[in-house]
């Protein structure tokens, strides 16, 4: 019986932040190269590849500010919590939700 190829392992967030960011730069060099093979101009061809930079430096931002955030959360998430006296957890009475029938309208 041959023996099974085993699974790749998943790949974390940051591995497919970074294959996404390698793809969308050679889509920067990718496409003003099929605009000029297609008759388009060199300043539109250039405009692309500007706009197309401006976006991915913006996503790529963006991903590693999540990847900060969502690797903070996860360290918070280790901490033990506290609970106690002075804890927030339970039903209170600054709770919010509906009050009793005395608030009714008309009342």
């Amino acid at each position: 019986m041959p023996a099974r190829p085993s699974a790749p392992a998943p790949s974390s967030a940051s591995d497919s932040a970074s294959d996404v960011v390698r793809w969308a730069a050679f889509s920067c060099a990718l496409v003003p190269v099929v605009l000029l093979v297609y008759g388009t101009s060199f300043g539109g061809a250039a405009g692309t590849a500007l706009g197309l930079a401006a976006v991915t430096t913006a996503c790529r931002v963006l991903l590693r500010r999540s990847e900060r955030v969502a690797e903070a959360s996860g360290r918070r998430q280790n901490v033990p919590h506290r609970g106690g006296r002075h804890s927030r957890s339970g039903a209170g009475a600054h709770r919010g939700g509906r009050h009793g029938a005395g608030c009714a309208p008309g009342d």
